[in-house]
C-alpha cells in the first residue's frame, strides 16, 4: 500500500503532464473500440439488408463471355416456363422473369432516376418485399399490360416527399404510369439501395419501355433455405438443356443470396480488422508517450531515488513503484477511452450505427495494462538500477 500511495503521489505531482499522457491512451483505446464497432455495425447492416432480400433465392443472369457460338445466351420466357415445371424442378417454389432498366421518373416538377423492374407477382414473395400502403399489381394487370407502379420508400421520398403517392400519375421514361402501392422499407446494404426501385408488370415494361425480347435475369425462390443447393442443381440442369450446353463453360451465372451474404460478411470482417489495426497504431503512439513521460519522471526524481536507496529501499520497491505509475496512467486512460467509445457509439458514423463488441472492450483494457507494463518497464528498470552515490550527486 505504501508503494501504491507513493505511485499516486508521483502521478499527482504533475497533473497536466499525467493528463496529457492519459489522453494519448484514451484516444488510442477509444479509437480501437469505436472503429471496430463501426466495422461490426457495417457487417450487421449488410447481413440484415441481405436477409431482408431473402436468403433462399437464386438469381440467373446471362453471361456472354463464352467463346462457343453454338450456345444460346438469351434468357427467354420459354426457359422461365421450363423452370416452373414441378417435375423437373421440385425444389423450385417460384420463378420470376425480370426486365430491369434505369429510367427517369417525373412527378410534377421533380425528376428522379431509379431502377424500374418489370416482373411477375411472385417476385415480391421471392425477394421478401411487402406492401406498406396501397396494393400490388394483379394477374389482370400483368395480362392486360396495365401501366401501374409499386414504388420503394426512397423513390417515394425523392418524388413525393411526405405526400401520399397512391393514385398519382408518374412519367417513366416519357410514359405515364399510375402509382398503386408502396413497398416497406428494407434499408441500405452499404453497396446499393434496395428501396430505390419501382416495380411494374413485366408486360407493361416491355410494351412501354424496353421492347419484347429476352429478360435480363430470372429470380428463383427455393422451397426453403435448406433446399437452395438442390434447387440450384435442378435449375442448372434445365438451363444446360435449354441452352444446349455440353461443356463446363456456361453462358449464364447462378448467384445464391446465401453465397452473396457469406461473401459480403467476409468482406465486412476484413474491413473491421483493418480498421482495428489502423486504430491500434494510435495505441502504440500512446504507449511511446508513456515511456517518454516516465523517462522524464525518472530524471526529475533521480535524487529522490538515490536517497531512498541510500536509506535501504530495495531494487524491487523502486521498480514496482514506477511500474505502478506507468500502469496507472495507462489503465485510467484506457478506462476513459472505453467511456468515450460508448458515448461515441450513440451517434451514427458515415451512416453506420456502431455496435460495440464486448470482446474489443476487454481486449482494449488488457492492452492498456500491457502497454503500461511494457512501456513502463524500461524507465522503471533504469530508476531501479541507479547507483545511490550517482543519484545523490545528481543536480
Amino acid at each position: 500500500m505504501e508503494i501504491f500511495r507513493s505511485a499516486m503521489r508521483g502521478v499527482n505531482a504533475n497533473k497536466l503532464r499525467s493528463g496529457l499522457t492519459m489522453l494519448g491512451i484514451l484516444i488510442g483505446v477509444g479509437a480501437v473500440i469505436l472503429l471496430v464497432a463501426v466495422g461490426n455495425g457495417s457487417k450487421i447492416a449488410v447481413e440484415q439488408s441481405l436477409q431482408a432480400l431473402g436468403t433462399n433465392t437464386l438469381t440467373v443472369q446471362s453471361g456472354r463471355n463464352v467463346g462457343t457460338s453454338s450456345y444460346s445466351t438469351d434468357l427467354t420466357l420459354d426457359i422461365v416456363e421450363a423452370l416452373r415445371d414441378k417435375n423437373a424442378a421440385p425444389d423450385v417454389k417460384t420463378v420470376s422473369p425480370v426486365v430491369s432498366s434505369t429510367q427517369t421518373l417525373t412527378y410534377a416538377e421533380t425528376d428522379h432516376s431509379s431502377s424500374v423492374i418489370g416482373t411477375t407477382l411472385d417476385y415480391l414473395q421471392a425477394n421478401n418485399s411487402k406492401i406498406s400502403s396501397g396494393e400490388a399489381f394483379t394477374a389482370d394487370d400483368l395480362e392486360q399490360a396495365h401501366r401501374v407502379l409499386v414504388l420503394g420508400q426512397t423513390t417515394v421520398t425523392e418524388l413525393f416527399g411526405r405526400a401520399d403517392p397512391i393514385g398519382e400519375q408518374v412519367s417513366v421514361g416519357g410514359q405515364m404510369f399510375t402509382v398503386i402501392g408502396v413497398l416497406e422499407k428494407k434499408g441500405s446494404s452499404g453497396f446499393n439501395d434496395p428501396d430505390d426501385t419501382a416495380l411494374a408488370p413485366l408486360s407493361a415494361v416491355q410494351r412501354a419501355l424496353t421492347g419484347y425480347g429476352p429478360v435480363n435475369s430470372i429470380s428463383i425462390e427455393a422451397t426453403s433455405a435448406d433446399t437452395v443447393s438442390a434447387a440450384q442443381a435442378e435449375v442448372t440442369a434445365i438451363l444446360n438443356t435449354k441452352m444446349h450446353v455440353t461443356g463446363t463453360n456456361t453462358p449464364y451465372q447462378i448467384r445464391s443470396a446465401s453465397q452473396l451474404l457469406a461473401t459480403r460478411t467476409a468482406t465486412a470482417e476484413t474491413f473491421t480488422t483493418l480498421l482495428g489495426a489502423v486504430a491500434g497504431i494510435s495505441l502504440l503512439v500512446g504507449g511511446i508517450g508513456i515511456t517518454n513521460i516516465m523517462m522524464v519522471t525518472v530524471t526529475e526524481r533521480t535524487r529522490e531515488i538515490g536517497i531512498r536507496k541510500a536509506l535501504g529501499a530495495p531494487r524491487r520497491v523502486i521498480l514496482t513503484q514506477f511500474l505502478i505509475e506507468a500502469t496507472m496512467l495507462s489503465v485510467v486512460g484506457g478506462g476513459l477511452g472505453v467511456a468515450a467509445a460508448y458515448i461515441g457509439a450513440n451517434f451514427q458514423i458515415t451512416g453506420i450505427t456502431p455496435v460495440i463488441v464486448p470482446s474489443s472492450v476487454f481486449l482494449a483494457i488488457g492492452v492498456s495494462v500491457a502497454i503500461g507494463l511494457f512501456f513502463g518497464s524500461y524507465p522503471a528498470s533504469r530508476a531501479a538500477g541507479l547507483r545511490p552515490i550517482d543519484a545523490l550527486r545528481y543536480e
